[in-house]
């Protein structure tokens, strides 16, 4: 089951780690909190979500 509040607070987390890098004036930082918060949301909801689609699977009669 993807766990949506799991992927907002990787997003969010990033998020302010890039607003914190900006305000630094680090603009490549920024870019890399970004970059590591979208593949690791990406990478949990590929996992997450390939899980539920061999549940489903699973269940349909044959």
């Amino acid at each position: 089951m993807v766990d949506y509040e799991k992927l907002y607070h990787i997003m969010v987390d990033g998020a302010e780690n890039a607003i914190a890098a900006i305000n630094a004036q680090n603009y490549g930082m920024a870019r890399k909190a970004l970059i590591r918060a979208e593949r690791e949301a990406e990478e949990l909801y590929i996992c997450t979500a390939g899980e539920e689609a061999s549940e489903t699977t699973a269940e349909i009669p044959q």
